[in-house]
């Protein structure tokens, strides 16, 4: 396959979900009014308890078995990484950018978590029909091709609701939480009265008499600084505690986790997927109808990301530095750390020699944000102009970004 070649088929997808998206902030104009902000919050509930539930699970159903899920192991701890090595990075630009409290979670988000079910599902069947295809046969890739990109999107699906989903809702709690206590004139003054209360305090302990010029201190240093440590060890516990206490285990749960977990059942359990999955299947409307619910999430998350990327071009005020930061972290650091990591796991012999196999380990590192992000956000009210923005940018540039490494990708499992 030539580079031309592959830079059409990685530009497709991205140019469909462009082209969706500017007909979402199409409908979201105050002329047209059809994608309006109440239009926009009734969706995203419909798309968080229906559509992105039936789409894990009824892809899952279909294209997972018991035979592939023991090939596949590694896949669940690839995507992992990508979240544990994408937060990490995302916690230092934060710290680099001073990033305000009510934008922590979408740009732990948005660093963390990649496209990894819209654009596979996309990608890969439009890879496996090119003549030129390092991946064989058309019919063979296409098939194992949408057994990897579905377990893709349904353990994406479950990190991203079990972790971005709490995270962007902690940093939304703590942002209204700190709105609504911060009173500057009043807590200035009492500041003030606290710092010169203490002052008397300390000083006639610490200086009880005067000697020449200098003060002498009846406590000694090495006491102070062991104090000074205790208390740092019991922020960290106390700073840890309290996050372990907000993330409710209830709410990881959530609709999709629980699509996940059914599709997992369906497609594991031989005696279950002969009643549901196949032509000759007794029960294979549920399944079916389940598949035809699922169709609508991908089209519907990316008309509210149009719809909110209007609102973002009129009043986002996020800094430029949070999204070349993301876009750095996105398309140029995690993609160099997953070519270390996947080439460490072939050296190990963690994973099967399978070319098609190893591409989507590889591209799970390239990929945009996650559309869901910008569900999650509008869901809490937290960042929503600003993850349009993002996404603007992104995808933007994703039909480059891709297409670039997915070149690389091919020859380095070819």
């Amino acid at each position: 396959m030539g580079f031309l070649d592959l830079f059409v088929v990685a530009s497709m997808p991205v140019l469909k979900v462009l082209l969706v998206t500017g007909l979402g902030l199409y409908l979201a104009l105050d002329h047209i009014d059809v994608m309006g902000e109440s239009t926009r919050k009734q969706l995203n509930r419909i798309v968080y308890s229906v559509f992105n539930p039936a789409l894990v699970g009824s892809n899952l159903a279909r294209t997972i078995t018991s035979e592939s899920i023991l090939l596949l192991w590694f896949m669940p701890i690839n995507i992992l990484l990508t979240f544990i090595i994408g937060s990490a990075l995302g916690w230092i630009l934060i710290k680099l950018t001073r990033a305000p409290q009510r934008l922590k979670g979408l740009i732990l988000g948005c660093c963390a978590a990649g496209n990894m079910g819209n654009l596979p599902l996309i990608i890969v069947p439009a890879v496996c029909k090119e003549k030129a295809s390092p991946f064989g046969d058309p019919d063979v890739c296409h098939g194992y091709g949408m057994a990897y990109a579905s377990l893709s999107m349904a353990v994406g699906a479950i990190y991203l609701w079990s972790y971005v989903y709490n995270i962007v809702r902690v940093s939304s709690s703590s942002a209204h939480e700190g709105l609504k206590t911060v009173d500057p004139i009043k807590n200035a003054k009492s500041a003030m009265e606290i710092d010169n209360s203490v002052q008397d305090c300390i000083q006639p302990l610490l200086y009880p008499e005067k000697q020449g010029a200098s003060y002498e201190p009846i406590l000694p240093w090495s006491i102070s600084e062991t104090r000074d440590q205790v208390s740092t060890w019991s922020k960290v516990k106390q700073r840890l505690s309290m996050i372990l206490g907000k993330i409710h285990m209830r709410s990881m749960l959530t609709p999709s986790t629980t699509g996940a977990i059914v599709g997992f059942a369906i497609g594991l359990v031989p005696f279950i997927r002969s009643l549901m999955i196949g032509t000759n299947a007794p029960f294979r409307v549920f399944e079916d109808t389940a598949s035809l619910i699922g169709g609508a999430a991908i089209p519907s998350v990316t008309l509210i990301m149009g719809g909110n990327l209007l609102r973002g071009l009129r009043v986002s005020g996020i800094q430029p530095s949070l999204v070349v930061g993301v876009i750095a972290i996105r398309y140029i650091f995690l993609p160099l750390i997953g070519i270390l990591i996947v080439r460490g796991a072939i050296y190990l012999g963690l994973v099967h020699s399978d070319p098609l196999y190893l591409f989507i380990l590889l591209l799970q590192y390239a990929l945009p944000p996650a559309m869901n992000i910008g569900t999650i956000t509008q869901l809490f009210g937290a960042g929503e102009s600003e993850c349009s923005v993002v996404m603007l940018w992104t995808y933007g540039l994703a039909s480059v970004a891709l297409t670039l490494w997915s070149t690389f990708f091919m020859w380095l499992v070819s």
